[in-house]
């Protein structure tokens, strides 16, 4: 493989299984047998989270509809995050949801709220943290010492800047790193669903310079103690960051937006307990997207059998939401009941000088 990663099989079958609650059960099942296998192998060697910037976003989609509570919106905060890991005995750094922050503005959705609120309201709403480039500096490492980026999914994602365009207009911001993309939603991109397209930034990959897209297609261990698991069902091609830490198992993504929706019926926020003790439900989803809800579901259940329970709050799981609702006086009774804020895990090294690269091929490589 051009990445380095090794395809993982042990999900194909059940993820093959044509009706839901079949898949559901064999997801379940062959999500056991993999977490034994992350949890008893080798730890990654270190991962911090970077805060990049918070965003208003709606009740209703957060909580499912689930939440009683009057404010229409949450407030979020919205991360990458830095994990160090062998891959063959060499340390490599991968970034997860390095977001292109102004980029993400154009979102059709997120720009028609912007245009509602007025961007002076907007700018207050939402906080600035310092630059990708500046949090990275002060763990001693630069723009070229990332290996690989990857993204939950591509909601809201400008890779303009990312990837840098065929024309140089814009150069690449972390020259010697791949974006592993997943195949399908890669594709998705250049013809949108109506459901598909308000959370997409339409040109967002037009004229990129496609040299270190690596598209994926299935699940991948990347090294020791990383795994990047397909969760589709918020995306077509969404995907789950699961690491082995002194912590225990985390996993990283956007199905849920708080600890409280992988378990729902531990929360104290109003109204997410009763409606699943109501309809018989584990998951709340994060729901700004219906077409495939059920896969959604299925996803978050393979999420909460693959991490560990939270250590101060062991009916909550170590599911880190990339966007995680945090408190506000903006939105009272949506505190979630447990906050993670970040994953802090092991020291980071730094790497040795990178020596140059020779250019690299200009077609898009695939990982079968």
């Amino acid at each position: 493989m051009t990445s380095g990663a090794e395809r993982i099989a042990d999900l194909d079958r059940a993820w093959a299984e044509p009706h839901h609650g079949a898949q559901l059960r064999a997801v379940r099942r062959a999500g056991e047998r993999l977490r034994e296998r992350l949890a008893g192998g080798p730890r990654c060697i270190a991962v911090r989270t970077l805060p990049l910037t918070t965003l208003v976003y709606p009740t209703r989609y957060a909580f499912w509809a689930a939440a009683f509570a009057p404010a229409p919106f949450v407030t979020m905060t919205h991360r990458c995050v830095l994990v160090q890991f062998f891959q063959r005995g060499e340390l490599k750094n991968l970034l997860f949801n390095p977001t292109d922050v102004d980029g993400a503005r154009a979102t059709p959705f997120f720009a028609r709220m912007i245009e509602q609120l007025g961007e002076r309201v907007a700018d207050l709403v939402a906080k600035r943290f310092d630059p990708l480039e500046d949090q990275l500096a002060r763990h001693g490492l630069t723009p070229e010492d990332i290996d690989f980026v990857a993204f939950d999914h591509f909601h809201t994602q400008d890779l303009r800047g990312l990837l840098g365009t065929a024309d140089g207009a814009r150069r690449p911001r972390f020259p010697n790193a791949k974006l592993l993309a997943p195949k399908n939603e890669w594709e998705d991109w250049d013809d949108l669903h109506p459901f598909q397209r308000a959370w997409f930034v339409r040109d967002g990959k037009l004229g990129v310079r496609t040299d270190d897209v690596v598209l994926t297609d299935g699940d991948l261990a990347l090294g020791d103690g990383v795994m990047l698991l397909r969760t589709p069902g918020h995306t077509s091609g969404n995907q789950t960051l699961f690491l082995a830490t002194e912590s225990g198992v985390w996993g990283i993504s956007e199905n849920g937006t708080c600890a409280d929706n992988w378990s729902p019926l531990e929360s104290r926020i109003r109204g997410l307990a009763f409606m699943c003790k109501k309809q018989d439900l584990d998951i709340v989803l994060n729901a700004n997207t219906p077409e495939l809800g059920a896969v959604q579901y299925t996803s978050m259940i393979l999420e909460r059998t693959m991490v560990d329970r939270v250590r101060r709050a062991p009916a909550f799981v170590q599911m880190f939401p990339s966007s995680e609702v945090t408190p506000s006086l903006l939105a009272p009774g949506l505190t979630p009941t447990v906050l993670h804020r970040a994953i802090t895990h092991g020291e980071i090294a730094r790497p040795r000088a990178r020596a140059g690269r020779s250019p690299a091929a200009t077609n898009v490589r695939a990982i079968a």
